[in-house]
């Protein structure tokens, strides 16, 4: 499963890139390219180099260390170990939403933290577990993964931002006589869209890489699965915090905020039950 997961990630990620190749040639050929895409590295690579910090602060977490903590911490240690990985810093997070995720932008500045309601929420088995899907995205490098994903849908949305602008303004008569108006306008309506979901896309198969990577690591799938059941049982995060942290969902393993269950295209996260199947499927 994994060889399938990691070539679904590469194609949507170069289906991204062509699409940037697209709407940006509409523009001014290369020159519109490079100045989308210039602009959307800069803003995401500041965050692939800050964003941990930013998160942990946003969420006010608390590192820990084998004196305060020995039990979680110890277990984070024996996975990493396991998996080769360097020891990641350990945060807690004050929260009644049961939950945990991973930052960083490198398995060597790592940090994945639980919130107090997990702890208490989930026996031993589950809690390994569910730190093993966490030091799976470390390993995996789904950061940097999710980053240019940012950054190339970012580009095709000020790339088609340029057009809009560039129409609004209006053009010579020569540019307008030569231009095509429909592919245009097509790729000003369409583009950002496409881009989003395959981003969302993109999430979502790292998610299932990372259930299936952890569930390795800890050798647990079922443990996994029911750690999974159990948290999207949880208390949702809800009004004002909802709105704070919403761009944050994505690094959690389940998603904290209240979500459609029409529109799963638009989810973060893969269905809780695909991802408790794929797991008993790999138990079995």
């Amino acid at each position: 499963m994994s060889v399938s997961l990691h070539l679904k990630t590469a194609l949507l990620l170069g289906v991204l890139y062509g699409l940037l190749l697209g709407v940006g040639s509409l523009i001014a050929g290369n020159t519109g390219v490079h100045w989308a895409f210039g602009i959307a590295a800069v803003i995401n690579f500041l965050m692939y180099f800050y964003s941990d910090k930013m998160v942990l602060a946003m969420y006010r977490a608390t590192q820990i260390s084998a004196e305060t903590h020995p039990h979680i911490f110890n277990m984070v240690a024996d996975l990493c170990h396991e998996a080769r990985l360097p020891m990641p810093k350990v945060y807690l997070i004050n929260s009644n939403n049961a939950n945990a995720f991973a930052t960083g932008r490198n398995p060597e500045h790592a940090s994945i933290a639980f919130t107090t309601s997990i702890l208490k929420m989930l026996d031993p088995d589950e809690l390994r577990a569910v730190a093993a899907h966490e030091l799976s995205h470390v390993k995996n490098r789904d950061i940097l993964i999710g980053t240019i994903a940012a950054t190339l849908a970012m580009a095709i949305s000020y790339a088609a931002d340029m057009i809009r602008w560039s129409m609004y303004w209006g053009r010579s008569s020569n540019d307008r006589k030569n231009s095509h108006w429909l592919p245009v306008f097509l790729s000003v309506i369409f583009a950002p869209i496409i881009a989003t979901l395959i981003r969302l896309a993109i999430s979502r198969s790292r998610e299932f890489q990372a259930d299936e990577s952890g569930a390795h690591l800890c050798h647990e799938p079922l443990a996994l699965a029911s750690a999974l059941e159990k948290i999207h049982g949880s208390p949702m995060m809800e009004g004002g915090e909802s709105y704070a942290h919403a761009s944050t969902a994505h690094l959690f393993i389940s998603n904290p905020f209240k979500a459609s269950s029409v529109l799963k295209i638009f989810s973060t996260h893969p269905p809780l039950e695909e991802r408790v199947k794929r797991l008993r499927n790999m138990a079995r």
